[in-house]
């Protein structure tokens, strides 16, 4: 129990850390949190609001016309008032008389929960205090090396994986009990979640948010979430949600103009308004948004213990012309935003002292340099970026009628030449399957029987391209239609054989991905990858091989971009013996042509692709070989060289 006074200095002390952006845990001090004062057990609500005239709190505790004032601690912008009437889950918001007498209401910014929209006050919610049970998943995520682990993610809009009969959304704990298994079932390393914050948007798909510290009223509560992360730990699943630290909702009862004055937003109307997504950027040069800011970050992580998080828009934080509409250069005419990139350096930094074995991931779309590198070398600091230009030339690939392909195989062997300047995460999100795009197995060129092959193709692509892996939830199934956010999956799609042996093929190559380190051990250096044969154009061919730290173990991936099939199609390899294939993606349990099996294969003393040995293979008709060795010679202690045969 403390008094007023004592109270009082404690603020002082927060708000002097969150004016200086050195306050990372702010959640604590701002926002509404139940309190004691002598004998009376209340809440304290206090907010920030450094230019208004005057700010009271009107509630179901006070009354919804004139309410309750709040105190203005001096030199702070802090105003705080305790509230002994106030319960949990009674609802309230802030008259704010703003600096140039505007009456505005509006939702608290550190709010913990809210009204489910179209209802925007703030609720009273005190913060749980869970005790877990994933202590085993969290002793080996600080055990296990971020690089060297499997990472293959399944990524989920929370309510359009599936609907009840009566169209309503799946809660939180009906996802629990149908969706955990499903990953599990499936292979998938991880979940991740697009937004799972307070937005009053559904077709922003979370993207627009207006309560950063709220879990979203629609999809449940924070106990809920904290349950769901909880079971998935439980069951070796990972977690991550998208984070968007870029911008936020303009809508005039959350954050917009607070105050009345840029308070969150920047001064400058080029730089604060963001014409794209009619939303607002945060002022990344002022410190309170910076403690506003990584504060939020460092919450999801310390309440529900989530395994990472992916920045949205990060080139938006970047670039000052990013964004469609006039914009305001920096003195010497450049358009970097050098306080976006010191807000990102500082913000990673802050992070990873805190957190050294989460995953930092950035959605960036443009060739910035040093985006996975660290801070203090001067990069960004993240852990993975997307590969968005992987992405876009691979889509464009296999959208083009075969028979040209031949002419544009630098769609696919492009990416070699910048593979590892970053560490990447290959990307076939959900804003590739939407706004008539198409959905994956849609955009695969020609008939279904080719554009089911073509997605089998694709798909062993990316698993067994060096970076980790990121797939949105419908594509697993080969769903025809392109995602609808206000629908659920179309499921009956798996009424369909053909759907449910592409179900079966996902499954196997998750698995397979997972079983297997040369996938994965190395992902991010030569030392994982050979490319044996990247200038086929002819046959519109491609082979690599993947390697893991032991020399035993590697994988040989020969891809057919083609339709037709390759009899005879020789391979060199590092070490004479035999080898065999594990994966053949037109096998017919996949949907494809084949029944036998090829046999195993001896190598020829025949040097080919810079190896010394080579195997004569029978290349399937628009597809990948999957080829391991079975029983092999000479294999020393060093690992291939990538320009032919073995390191001695």
């Amino acid at each position: 129990m403390c008094d007023e006074r004592v109270i009082e200095e404690q603020l002082k002390k927060d708000a002097y850390l969150f004016n200086s952006g050195q306050h990372f845990r702010c959640y604590h001090a701002l926002g509404c949190h139940r309190e004691a004062r002598e004998d009376v057990k209340g809440f304290r609500i206090t907010t920030w609001a450094p230019n208004a005239q005057h700010v009271s709190v009107v509630s179901d505790f006070t009354d919804w016309e004139s309410g309750q004032a709040l105190k203005l601690i001096e030199n702070t912008g802090f105003w705080t008032g305790f509230f002994p009437t106030a319960q949990e889950k009674d609802c309230y918001k802030f008259k704010v008389i703003q600096a140039d007498g505007t009456v505005k209401l509006k939702s608290d910014p550190f709010a913990f929960a809210y009204e489910v929209r179209p209802k925007d006050a703030s609720v009273v919610k005190v913060l749980p205090e869970k005790t877990w049970s994933d202590n085993i998943w969290m002793a080996n995520r600080k055990r296990l090396k971020i690089y060297e682990r499997p990472l293959n993610i399944y990524e989920v809009h929370l309510s359009s994986w599936k609907h009840h009969e009566d169209g309503s959304w799946y809660s939180l704990k009906d996802l629990q009990a149908e969706l955990i298994p499903y990953v599990k079932e499936m292979g998938y390393t991880h979940i991740e979640f697009m937004p799972v914050m307070e937005h009053p948007l559904d077709r922003s798909w979370g993207y627009q948010i207006t309560g950063f510290f709220g879990f979203s009223s629609k999809y449940g509560t924070m106990e809920d979430f904290q349950d769901f992360v909880e079971a998935c730990h439980q069951q070796n699943i990972g977690v991550l949600v998208d984070w968007v630290p870029s911008h936020f909702n303009r809508n005039d009862y959350a954050m917009a103009y607070f105050d009345g004055t840029p308070q969150f937003e920047y001064a400058d109307p080029n730089r604060a308004n963001n014409n794209r997504w009619g939303t607002l950027n945060f002022d990344l040069g002022k410190p309170q948004v910076h403690s506003f800011l990584i504060s939020n970050a460092l919450f999801w992580l310390d309440i529900f213990h989530l395994d990472g998080i992916r920045v949205d828009a990060v080139s938006n934080m970047l670039y000052l012309d990013y964004d469609d509409g006039p914009w305001t250069p920096n003195e010497d005419g450049t358009n970097e935003n050098r306080q976006g990139v010191a807000f990102i350096q500082k913000m990673n930094r802050v992070i990873f002292n805190e957190y050294s074995d989460v995953l930092m991931m950035a959605e960036e779309s443009t060739a910035y340099p040093g985006v996975t590198a660290p801070a203090h070398e001067g990069g960004l600091g993240f852990n993975y970026k997307w590969n968005m230009g992987w992405m876009n030339d691979t889509l464009k690939f296999f959208e083009m009628d075969p028979e040209f392909r031949k002419y544009h195989l630098e769609l696919i062997t492009f990416s070699f030449m910048y593979v590892f300047n970053e560490n990447f995460i290959l990307p076939f999100s959900h804003d590739e399957v939407v706004h008539g795009k198409k959905s994956l197995m849609h955009k695969m060129f020609g008939d279904r029987y080719n554009q089911f092959a073509g997605l089998r193709t694709i798909e062993t692509f990316r698993m067994t391209h060096p970076g980790k892996n990121l797939h949105f939830m419908g594509a697993e199934y080969g769903q025809f239609l392109e995602w609808d956010a206000e629908d659920q999956l179309d499921w009956l799609n798996l009424t369909d054989p053909v759907n449910i042996k592409h179900k079966h093929f996902m499954k196997t190559l998750n698995t397979l991905y997972r079983n297997h380190r040369s996938l994965w051990e190395i992902d991010h250096s030569w030392d994982g990858l050979v490319v044996l044969e990247a200038d086929d154009r002819k046959h519109a061919t491609l082979s690599y091989i993947r390697q893991g730290k032991n020399p035993r173990d590697f994988l040989v991936i020969v891809c057919n971009f083609k339709p037709h099939e390759h009899q005879q199609y020789r391979v060199g390899v590092p070490y004479e013996g035999i080898y065999e294939v594990i994966l053949n993606t037109e096998m017919a349990e996949f949907g494809g042509k084949w029944s036998v099996p090829q046999p195993p294969m001896k190598t020829l003393n025949k040097e080919t692709n810079n190896q010394p040995y080579s195997i004569d293979v029978i290349l399937p008709a628009l597809s990948v070989l999957i080829i391991r060795p079975k029983r092999i010679k000479g294999v020393n202690k060093r690992s291939i060289n990538k320009k032919g045969g073995r390191k001695d």
